[in-house]
């Protein structure tokens, strides 16, 4: 069947219907309309484990594992694997919700075999890989995984100081894997429209400057999750706003203004690098809220980068043309504006309509997402002859 041929087709689809989900739960709840099934689950930590460990664990799932094949020449996951790591993702997230029927140790039993999962399928594939970088994505996953087992046993021990460490670990899980990942796919996608164009080449690869951004960005998750000094947290945040901008400076992305398909991840990158100097800010000045660049990252850094990677995925393994549908494009408005309105909401206290409007603005990017693809999903790819790869 069409939707098991391809990791980003089941995972997208859930991932993006269970953005829209969380968006009307979480919100209800926090408004105090409802409560939720979560048991002694404070609200916020149910709320920062199913953002990153349900939703956007469907989400890197589905780009990782669609990604490889291509990039590094690994055996595309699909069939009765492909199957298994959904169920376990479907099986993660009920016990999740289920929590307050479910004796106590079961939910974060259960919630914990994905990533797990995903390691044992691709590290025997990585291991036999030509560029040896990919392995890097290994700790990662595991990083990963031992992120949410810190956040379980932190619930499960009412240590909300633990849980929510392994949330933030988490964060910086990701945030390695997008400078990683998306360093690699931004400047690529970024030359094959610059030169389609006629605007000029891709940016050659600087080993030197990828391995720095890599050490300042691990250096930064270092003091951050061991609780350093704020001085010593800052200065990385800063040196890791440095970096980032040098890196896509060198990428050209604002010859491409007219490409949204691939100037919406340049927009990400420049969200990265604000949510690094917010950072700073705060740490070393107190200027800001240290929550500020959590938000700037979360929905505009990563929300900006998913749906471009998104829609190009689902277009491009679906045989069809590279082009951003305009529905997407009013999307990446609404992502955008939702990121704004957050951070004012964070660093100047507007209240809490500002914040349920900018849920409201994310949640409806991923609701629109689904409502556009769903069906492209579930169908069969076309023929791919004659479809641009560069827009």
């Amino acid at each position: 069947m069409p939707l098991l041929t391809s990791a980003f087709r089941p995972f997208y689809f859930l991932g993006t219907l269970y953005a829209a989900l969380l968006t009307a739960a979480w919100l209800g709840a926090w408004l105090g309309h409802w409560t939720l099934p979560a048991g002694a689950v404070p609200l916020r930590l149910w709320h920062g484990h199913e953002m990153l460990f349900g939703f956007s664990a469907a989400i890197v799932v589905g780009i990782v594992l669609t990604a490889l094949p291509s990039w590094a020449g690994t055996e595309e996951i699909r069939g009765g694997r492909l199957a298994l790591l959904v169920l376990l993702w479907l099986a993660g997230r009920f016990a999740f919700w289920a929590a307050h029927w479910l004796p106590a140790p079961a939910p974060a039993i259960v919630d914990l075999l994905l990533f797990p999962a995903v390691f044992l399928m691709v590290a025997p594939q990585l291991w036999r890989a030509t560029n040896r970088l990919f392995l890097l994505l290994l700790p990662i996953l595991l990083a990963l995984a031992a992120a949410n087992a810190a956040c379980h046993f932190g619930i499960l021990a009412v240590h909300v100081p633990l849980a929510e460490l392994g949330l933030r670990g988490a964060v910086h899980a990701i945030i390695l894997l997008y400078v990683l990942k998306g360093g690699v796919l931004t400047p690529v996608f970024t030359g094959n429209a610059l030169r389609e164009r006629g605007r000029g080449e891709q940016a050659p690869f600087d080993f030197k400057l990828e391995m720095l951004a890599v050490a300042v960005v691990l250096l930064f998750a270092a003091t951050d999750l061991a609780g350093a000094p704020p001085s010593w947290s800052g200065l990385a945040a800063l040196a890791c706003a440095g970096v980032q901008a040098v890196r896509t400076a060198r990428w050209k992305g604002w010859r491409l203004t007219d490409v949204p398909l691939v100037f919406v991840m340049h927009l990400g990158f420049a969200w990265l690098i604000f949510a690094f100097l917010l950072k700073a800010a705060a740490d070393l000045a107190g200027l800001v809220p240290d929550a500020a660049w959590l938000h700037a990252f979360t929905v505009g850094s990563l929300g900006m980068m998913m749906l471009g990677l998104m829609t190009r995925v689902a277009l491009r393994h679906t045989g069809r043309a590279l082009v951003m549908p305009g529905s997407m494009k009013f999307a990446c408005v609404m992502m955008f504006a939702a990121a704004l309105i957050r951070l004012a909401a964070t660093v100047h206290g507007l209240g809490a309509w500002a914040a349920a409007l900018a849920a409201v603005l994310w949640g409806l990017t991923f609701l629109l997402y689904f409502a556009v693809f769903a069906a492209i999903l579930l169908r069969p790819s076309l023929s791919r002859d004659g479809v641009s790869r560069a827009g």
